[in-house]
């Protein structure tokens, strides 16, 4: 004798409390699927380089975002997720570390035109990393050491970006000076 499949409400059960959120999502994913469909009517469909023309990627994401959305309502009013793993982390957010995060974003919008794109972006990853080390308990996150390393850390990764818009595909990004090399 088989027992009916415990993940799967039978139909006067309650589904569980978890399947509503999950519900919301599914449908803010598949709302936004249908939101850039609609957006992408208005696209010509004439073809460009390569045969493809610009409305392809914008209706590709919106017919995957479809498709996700509407899976994640189905399993979400199936039942919820099966197998999901309890939630892990602190019962709260870190809020200090989301204003660590958020400073770095703004001050990165607000500066690039003052200090360059290098300089902006290598701020805001250090800004960024320093709520991540806060939020996650890392020790010695105030040491001129970890704050150097997280300066060349951000320049490492930004200067090669810079170069990489401005040399290679002659995008204009602001500099800190006009040699379009820093």
């Amino acid at each position: 004798m088989t027992t009916p499949d415990s993940s799967v409400p039978l139909s006067g059960e309650a589904r569980p409390a978890a399947a509503w959120p999950q519900t919301l999502v599914g449908a803010g994913v598949l709302l936004t699927g249908l939101a850039l469909a609609f957006g992408a009517i208005g696209i010509s469909s004439e073809a460009g380089y390569g045969g493809v023309g610009p409305n392809f990627l914008p209706w590709l994401v919106s017919v995957v975002l479809v498709l996700c959305g509407a899976w994640i309502l189905w399993e979400a009013r199936t039942g919820g997720f099966r197998e999901l793993d309890a939630p892990t982390g602190a019962a709260q957010a870190y809020w200090p570390g989301f204003v660590w995060v958020s400073a770095g974003l703004l001050l990165n919008a607000a500066l690039i035109t003052t200090l360059g794109f290098i300089l902006s972006c290598t701020l805001c990853y250090v800004l960024a990393v320093q709520g991540l080390r806060r939020a996650s308990g890392q020790a010695g996150v105030n040491l001129p050491r970890t704050w150097a390393i997280d300066f060349i850390a951000g320049a490492l990764i930004s200067a090669p970006v810079f170069w990489m818009f401005t040399q290679f595909l002659a995008i204009n990004l602001p500099g800190l000076t006009n040699t379009g090399w820093f």
